[in-house]
């Protein structure tokens, strides 16, 4: 099974076919690893914090099998028909010959998983006497009373557990023989089954000194040991977001993903939901060894479009757009998701409303810090003030700010090729938003009437 997985490897990589689909930001730093441990033959173990993908990277070894396997009919253990293994197997094939009944299995099915969990028993994993094959008056000799347990299920494929140091560690001992000795042992049963299988576990690295740990002949059975990482880039992050937040957004290039909110999200609102991520992720404030999850910005990007989405159902508007005023509920949403140090505490929510504070800033000094606002301006400098809220439709907002001289170019500098009522108004709040935070204009929040109003003056 591993030549397979190594063969079909080499001709991803020859041909340049993607190996890992949906896999972003691990092109030069995981992946690379993990390609030099299957074409060794290695088991691995995938350490990194919570969010980090290492789930979805093991999903992806599944589809390095070949397409179709042939087994053995009703075989528990997936035996090939050429060379079975089990004792059921081997007496059909000595009794049938040719005729052995033979059925094909799908990659998909070739992959197994399982939550490592202190209650988890060596009957899960590796198999135990079966009561009932008993009670059919096999004797408890017969090595056919043996209910197999997972790993041996998944033979001839990938076997995953996942947070392996909380398995406990009279369990993993009973792993030592699949990863070495490739067999497995039931009570007082002498198996000899040699499994034909890749065993992948994933751990967080705190998890060797706090919730458990991975006994140590066990991590010197796994052939590689593979650090995973949160995106490394700006760009790594928000094509994480596209990828995989449940939604409808604009990313500069048309909509993308899936239907599921039918809302859009521009772009630049996607940049501070992955600035406000990262900035967590770096802050002094959060503790870095628990990390902050990639669910941390998929989250945070599905609660803007959810603003939009009520905020549409409630005044009427015909389609759903995101604003600026759509921000500031993604952290009460969020702050159950970071942990942070204990000298913070009871400044958590604080702590969060300045970072998406900066996110916002840097956003737009990025996008719109060289554009010129005067047009927008210009309003404010004759004494106008513009009230905006998380309730005000698109139509009223722009109504309350009136034309505005050069809005098609801040538009277009945030990305945005349409018309319609709900991009202007998103393009026009950020710019205000913008100039506030540059302290060009100020901001009153009327934070008591629970709809995020806010006006913004000279």
């Amino acid at each position: 099974m591993k030549a397979e997985i190594r063969h079909n490897l080499l001709v991803r990589l020859k041909t340049g076919e993607p190996r890992f689909p949906g896999i972003v930001g691990f092109d030069d730093t995981v992946l690379p690893h993990v390609e030099r441990a299957l074409l060794a033959g290695h088991d691995m173990v995938l350490l990194g914090e919570r969010g980090q993908g290492k789930t979805r990277l093991i999903r992806t070894l599944a589809g390095l099998l070949d397409e179709w396997t042939p087994v053995v009919a009703g075989c528990e253990i997936n035996d090939h028909p050429y060379a079975p293994v089990c004792v059921r197997c081997r007496r059909l094939a000595d009794e049938l010959g040719d005729d052995l009944p033979v059925t094909w299995k799908h990659r998909d099915e070739r992959y197994g998983e399982k939550l490592a969990t202190p209650d988890t028993g060596v009957g899960d994993l590796i198999g135990d006497v079966d009561p009932i094959k008993v009670a059919e008056g096999r004797t408890l000799g017969d090595p056919e009373t043996v209910h197999f347990g997972l790993v041996p299920r998944t033979n001839r494929g990938v076997f995953c557990i996942n947070e392996l140091p909380d398995l406990a560690e009279r369990i993993q001992v009973a792993l030592l023989n699949v990863l070495e000795e490739r067999d497995v042992q039931v009570r007082g049963y002498a198996l000899r089954l040699p499994l034909d299988v890749l065993l992948v576990a994933s751990a967080n690295p705190e998890d060797y000194t706090n919730r458990g740990r991975i006994i140590t002949p066990l991590k010197d059975r796994f052939g590689a040991e593979i650090r995973t990482h949160y995106p490394l880039e700006l760009d790594d992050e928000l094509d994480l977001i596209r990828q995989e937040a449940e939604f409808d957004f604009f990313a500069g290039d048309g909509p993308a993903s899936a239907a599921d909110l039918p809302a859009e999200v521009p772009a630049h609102l996607l940049e501070v939901v992955a600035r406000f991520t990262r900035l967590v992720r770096e802050s002094t404030a959060v503790d870095a060894r628990s990390g902050v999850s990639a669910r941390f910005a998929l989250a945070g990007a599905e609660t803007v479009a959810a603003g939009a989405v009520r905020r549409a159902a409630l005044t009427g508007e015909e389609h759903a757009v995101a604003r600026v005023c759509d921000l500031p509920a993604v952290v009460p949403s969020l702050m159950g998701k970071v942990e942070f140090e204990v000298s913070e505490e009871g400044r958590e929510q604080e702590v969060l409303e300045h970072l998406l504070r900066r996110a916002i800033a840097e956003t737009y000094r990025r996008t719109l810090g060289g554009a010129d606002l005067s047009g927008l301006l210009d309003k404010f400098d004759a004494g106008q003030s513009v009230e905006s809220g998380e309730l005000v439709p698109a139509t009223e907002l722009l109504r309350r700010i009136g034309p505005v001289p050069g809005l098609a170019k801040i538009m277009e500098r945030l990305g945005m090729t349409g018309e319609s009522p709900g991009q202007a108004a998103a393009a026009l709040e950020f710019a205000l938003e913008g100039l506030f935070l540059t302290r060009r204009l100020s901001k009153d929040t009327a934070t008591r009437r629970g709809d995020g109003t806010a006006t913004y003056r000279t």
